[in-house]
Formats: C-alpha cells, structure tokens, sequence
C-alpha cells in the first residue's frame, strides 16, 4: 500500500523513500512560476530550431535564457550531466546530449528544459519539427502529444496511474506504435525526481491513487516501431534498439480537488508543432 505525507514547501525538499507528497498552495504557486519559465524557453525555441542550427547552439540558448528569467538548469552538473536541457533527435528516445551536430532538414528532435526558480523545478518538452518533416513523423509527434494530453485527461482524484497509463497505452497502440517501458514520468516539486513513478503503460485501476497536492510528470515516450530501448556508452542517450522514429511530450501537472492543474503550458498556445 503507497504511503501519502501532507508536506509544506520546506519539507517538499526532504526525500522519503517512496512516500508521495502531498503539497500545498505555497508548492503550487512555486510550481507555476518554474512551469512558465519553462514553457516560456520552449516558446522561444519554435523559431530558432531550423535545419543547419547545432543542438548545442539550443543548449546555450537554454542555459541563456533560465538564468535571464531568474532560473537555474536543473540538469546542469546533475549526477555529472554537463549540460542544460537535453536534445533527442530522430531515434533516439531521450537523454540526448547536445554537441555540435547539425539539425538536418527532415528531423525531428525533443528538447527537454528544467529550469528551478526559487527551489522549484519546472519539467517540460516538446517534440520540434525541422524543415520539410515525413509525413509518418509528423503522424508519430500527433499521436504521441494526443497520448500526453489523454493521459491528462484521467490524471484526477480517486483515479489511479494506471489509468493515466492505460489511456496512453491503448492510443499509441491503436496506431501501431510502441511505448517505453524503460523511462517513465515522476514526482516533482523542490526534488527534481520523487515519489510516483508515473509509467506510461499499464492495466487501469492500479497503481498508486491520485490525490489532490500530488505533483509530477507524465512524459510519454512512443516509438514508430518496438518499443524496446537501450543506453548507448555515454550512459545517458537513450535510443529505440530497431533504430526507429521516438517522439516524447512531457508535462509537469499538480492533482487539484476536482482535476489537475498543467503547469508547463505554453503561454502562446505552441503546445505542438507546427508552431
């Protein structure tokens, strides 16, 4: 049986083994000035992401405009991790590294920011679509951001993961395509991961019950192909083992009495491509 703690903002900061927090309106309003902050850096990327731009060009862009707003990266020097959002292009799933490789006319890449503001974290991605993008890419970003937001739609009080996993599950796979086990969304607040594991796959009714005061992601990642995974040497950069398209959204959400509150929407209204 999951265990569930009302914590204040002081307390959100204190792992505890698996017990999911419940937070407050302090926790809430912190989580909204990160989610802007991060929603707003995905905004200003729409037009900077075209062919011949490097992925570390988006990184320094990334890092430039956290700490403008007031925000740290929160993957900068995270468990050796040098970099401020994380570039995944084509097949590869997630943890992409940015470098001086080139976007190419075709890709199609996920940039993944947190920033922290004020000890909050802000967890968000989106799925870019670099110059004149396949149409079967374009179909797998479409569905993929359709099982984000289904997946939204059942995260509500007396609701369990599962059903949040199931709802995504059955979409991608009436179209054939095939979910990530390996990574899945988390917890979040003053703790950059914490208790849930949100799993993007899975039976409804199970799971852990959502609650008002929770906080986490749900950050589904839908290959074209199997949905089989792999980390490459560097020990980070995740990609599909058939080498087949990978497409992820990801959202940092709070349970509300009567639904859930999206922290990291995009104040323009560019939740997915084209912008």
């Amino acid at each position: 049986m999951n265990q569930y703690v009302a914590v204040t903002a002081e307390e959100a900061a204190i792992p505890r083994d698996g017990v999911i927090k419940l937070h407050g309106a302090e926790a809430f309003e912190g989580m909204r000035k990160a989610g802007r902050l991060a929603a707003e850096i995905l905004d200003a990327l729409t037009t900077f992401v075209v062919p011949g731009v490097t992925t570390g060009e988006i990184d320094d862009l990334v890092r430039e405009m956290t700490l403008k707003g007031g925000g740290i990266p929160a993957t900068l020097g995270y468990r050796g991790y040098t970099h401020s959002c994380c570039t995944s292009i084509n097949h590869v799933i997630c943890h992409g590294i940015p470098s001086d490789k080139k976007l190419r006319d075709g890709d199609i890449v996920n940039i993944d920011v947190t920033p922290i503001v004020d000890g909050w974290h802000g967890d968000t991605s989106r799925m870019y679509l670099v110059g004149d993008v396949p149409t079967k890419a374009k179909r797998l970003v479409d569905v993929t951001y359709e099982c984000l937001m289904l997946g939204i739609e059942q995260a509500k009080p007396g609701n369990r993961i599962g059903d949040i996993a199931h709802a995504i599950q059955t979409h991608a796979e009436a179209h054939r395509y095939g979910v990530v086990r390996e990574f899945c969304g988390h917890g979040l607040g003053r703790l950059f991961h914490d208790a849930p594991e949100v799993v993007h796959a899975g039976r409804p009714g199970t799971g852990p019950e959502l609650k008002p005061g929770m906080i986490f992601t749900i950050e589904p990642m839908i290959n074209i192909g199997k949905p089989h995974a792999k980390v490459l040497e560097d020990g980070w950069t995740a990609v599909t083992r058939d080498r087949s398209l990978s497409a992820q959204f990801e959202h940092s959400i709070g349970i509300t009495e009567d639904g859930c509150e999206i922290f990291t929407a995009s104040p323009k209204g560019l939740h997915k491509p084209p912008y």
